[in-house]
């Protein structure tokens, strides 16, 4: 029939079998894309729209391209396209939860957290109302989009259990062992008997594996577990790392073919490499830093032709030349994909007989390099530059506190190495000439500088913690990070220029959907911004500027950096969007990052420097590498994350009761997260603390909103607090509100309205009708949610049959 395509779409772009049609605007193809029940290929837009012909074809790749770039469209597996936010018809899901009602809740198994939470899936059960899966199954499923945006799930076919692991605290009580779980999500103690201890003693920090029900459970619905490993006392403090490193899934330790190649490594010979071992090249590194892959030098450049310009140096240590392609090394290297830090510990990429040995630039020993020579201009533009593979001799290893004292003019600080007072004199000013004018540059571009505030763990000598402290940032440490920042942008222009493959840096642009959000909640600070416009990481920062130093700085830093894309690796170069460059790559850090190293390796080929660069048909790996190195980061990241909370949790157990100030920096329908001032450790006022109320989640405003009394509770609010609970092993706190609770209105006062926290006297909630309720509608009977939906229906009728829930919110614990 004509006007429709082989797979009975309409199709939008031709009129009868004849004629013509022509190329499609953005809008119609998106539109196209929005409307299909599930992700297209290109082919199908293609033939959708009659185009045909390489030059059209080309057109529409770059058309598509575009419309990714802008947050319009997301890619799916196997190449496929849809709209933002939207999951794939079919893929795999966990089943993570049972809400309220009893229906199951399941999530993907890969999920980008950065993302925010996925959105609800319920899992539809079979065509009798029996549940197909249970708690913690697999399966592969086919989803359908509910007009509420909720996702129902029909199984395909189920999937094998993965192997369950618990690590936890074994505790022997009245009832018997007990595995307490160290995993904050988990809502249940395990069954551990005396004889699946593996002769642990109570109080031990252990990693235990599920065993099978064999059709009998627990009276109290717990499952038992067996002692696979014992990994120490469980009130060591020390175990805190442990800990995270295990539900991570971090590598801790390395194949011993791995720690043998480290081992039996040597000193590079010159050979053909640039001798650079005259020139001052120094380190600039954090006091407790043990690894130095970075130096640095400048002098003005002595071209006339540059008045005021100046020549860099940036020398990394050439950790290729240790590290060759398929090796233990390398494959050891790629299962971790980067360096993880603890408050106590590091887990290195590579053993330490290379990162902190041959692969360190330790001061006054030769150490092979990869640098690269820049020439800059007095306004900080780019205008040549040269790679080399050298051999260097670092001058001296310094502290960014002692750099910045002596550019200060003040005494020498702690933590230096021995007197580099001569040496600091020598390299200081050209440093310091270069990156001013770096920095002319920076400003010229807008980049986005977002103010966030870093926390560092002080440890005491037995491992405990003994403060939490802000960490400084100098201008020694933007010194450092610009002269970075210009040698990665060399080494990724210089792999274009070779048509060598390159492991990108990449930053897009900020999803539209949460650059809206963003605009909403700053229109009720009273700042205008425009959602709508092509953004720019400049417009960001002059919003950064207009609150700097008001209390609502930190607020508004932290909704911009949620709005951000998550920056990852790619051989797809779309630029970096924060600091609005078109080329980036990572290349000064190949002692920690493995993108660093595959760059490393790609100039080798490219320049001929050496018979360790890239094997051959690497670029066809490429994409899988970026994708396995960007999750890598984001486990370490979390990992990180997770670490600094556990660590303060201990700190603060022993002040419990104590009273703090704190910001409110996410809002859910089962209550507050708060971030403290004094340590900056995030915690949860649950909802079922709040002063009497029927509380609605307006997603909208970030807020919960009390229907009888008025209290309104919105993200970024300043709030009093007292500490409840502070559990080192899950790195959770539990804080409630430090405030008497008003005297509520009588029967006859609903109108009455209480005064509102966090916000200046006199405010009162906006009377507008909430756009999304809590689970309650103040009368303890449940809502149908919406009408002609399976998932709705079945909900109404459980309703009708009296299945109200509590009028305070949901179990803080069950998120």
């Amino acid at each position: 029939m004509a006007g429709k395509t082989d797979s009975g779409r309409k199709d939008p772009g031709r009129k009868d079998k004849a004629a013509s049609a022509p190329f499609p605007s953005k809008e119609q193809v998106l539109a196209f894309i929005n409307e299909s029940a599930e992700p297209v290929g290109k082919r199908e837009i293609a033939r959708a729209f009659r185009i045909k012909g390489s030059n059209d074809r080309i057109r529409l790749k770059a058309l598509l391209k575009e419309l990714k770039q802008d947050g319009l469209l997301e890619k799916q597996p196997s190449r496929r396209l849809s709209g933002p936010g939207r999951l794939p018809n079919v893929l795999v899901v966990e089943v993570s939860e049972m809400d309220e009602d009893g229906e199951l809740l399941a999530r993907p198994t890969v999920w980008d957290d950065d993302k925010g939470a996925p959105p609800r899936i319920y899992v539809a059960p079979d065509n009798r109302s029996r549940a197909v899966l249970a708690m913690g199954e697999r399966a592969l499923v086919r989803l359908q989009l509910a007009d509420d945006g909720t996702y129902e799930a029909h199984v395909i076919r189920k999937l094998d259990r993965p192997t369950q692991r618990v690590l936890g605290v074994y505790e022997l009580g009245d009832q018997g062992g007990r595995l307490r779980p160290t995993d904050k999500r988990a809502k249940k103690d395990f069954i551990l008997r005396a004889a699946e201890a593996g002769g642990a003693a109570p109080g031990e920090l252990v990693l235990a594996e599920l065993l099978p029900q064999r059709g009998r459970r627990d009276s109290l619905g717990l499952r038992s577990v067996r002692v696979l490993e014992r990994l120490g006392r469980g009130d060591d403090p020390r175990s805190l790392s442990l800990i995270t490193l295990h539900e991570h899934g971090l590598i801790s330790e390395f194949p011993q073919k791995a720690v043998a190649e480290a081992e039996a490594a040597t000193a590079a010979p010159l050979g053909r490499r640039q001798d650079l071992r005259d020139i001052p090249l120094v380190t600039i590194d954090g006091a407790d830093a043990r690894d130095f892959d970075d130096a640095v030098y400048a002098e003005a450049d002595d071209d006339p032709k540059n008045p005021g310009g100046w020549h860099l140096l940036v020398a990394i240590a050439d950790v290729a030349h240790y590290v060759t392609p398929d090796s233990a090394l390398d494959r050891s290297a790629y299962a971790r994909g980067n360096s993880t830090y603890f408050p106590d510990r590091v887990l290195p990429m590579l053993p330490t007989a290379l990162s902190n040995g041959w692969c360190s630039l330790n001061p006054n020993e030769d150490r092979p390099c990869m640098a690269v020579h820049l020439w800059i201009d007095a306004e900080g533009n780019a205008l040549k530059h040269k790679f080399v593979r050298g051999l260097m001799r670092s001058a001296a290893r310094l502290t960014y506190e002692e750099v910045q004292a002596a550019r200060d003019g003040q005494p020498a600080v702690d933590g230096g190495a021995g007197d580099n007072g001569a040496v600091l004199s020598a390299v200081l000013p050209s440093l310091y000439g270069a990156f001013e004018a770096l920095l002319k540059e920076r400003h010229a571009r807008g980049t986005l500088e977002l103010d966030l505030p870093e926390r560092k763990i002080r440890l005491a000598e037995d491992g405990s913690v003994a403060a939490i402290e802000t960490r400084v940032r100098l201008d020694s440490h933007r010194l450092i990070e610009e002269f970075m920042i210009a040698a990665n942008v060399a080494a990724a222009k210089e792999l274009e220029r070779l048509r060598q493959p390159c492991m990108y840096r990449i930053h897009d642009k900020p999803d539209p959907l949460r650059l809206a959000g963003l605009a909403e909640v700053l229109r009720d600070l009273g700042l205008r911004f425009n959602a709508s416009q092509v953004v720019r990481p400049s417009a960001l920062t002059q919003l950064l500027t207009k609150v700097a130093g008001k209390p609502e700085a930190p607020l508004v830093n932290d909704l911009i950096l949620r709005a951000q894309s998550q920056a990852v690796y790619s051989p797809d170069n779309i630029g970096h969007f924060g600091l609005a460059l078109t080329h980036y790559a990572h290349f000064t850090s190949p002692i920690r990052r493995y993108a660093d190293l595959l760059v490393h390796r790609a100039l080798i080929g490219g320049l001929k420097l050496g018979d360790d660069g890239l094997p051959p048909g690497s670029e066809a790996l490429f994409e899988e590498m970026g994708g396995h190195i960007s999750a890598t980061e984001r486990s370490s990241a979390a990992a990180e994350r997770d670490a600094v909370d556990r660590f303060t949790a201990a700190f603060l157990q022993e002040r419990i009761g104590a009273r703090f100030w704190g910001r409110v920096n996410g809002v859910t329908r089962f209550g507050l997260f708060l971030t403290l001032d004094d340590s900056g450790a995030s915690g949860l006022i649950p909802i079922s603390t709040l002063p009497r109320d029927f509380y609605h989640h307006v997603e909208a405003r970030h807020s919960l909103e009390g229907e009888r009394w008025g209290r309104v509770y919105r993200l970024g609010d300043r709030l009093q607090v007292r500490l409840v609970e502070a559990e080192p092993m899950t790195g959770g706190l539990i804080l409630a509100l430090d405030e008497p609770e008003d005297g509520e209105a009588g029967p006859g006062d609903q109108d009455a309205e209480a005064p509102l926290p966090g916000r200046p006297a006199g405010r009162k909630r906006s009377r507008k009708k909430p756009q999304k309720r809590t689970k309650t509608d103040g009368t303890g009977k449940k809502k149908a949610k919406s009408k002609g939906s399976t998932r709705a229906s079945r909900k109404a009728e459980r309703s009708a049959k009296g299945g109200g829930t509590a009028a305070k919110g949901a179990d803080p614990r069950k998120r």
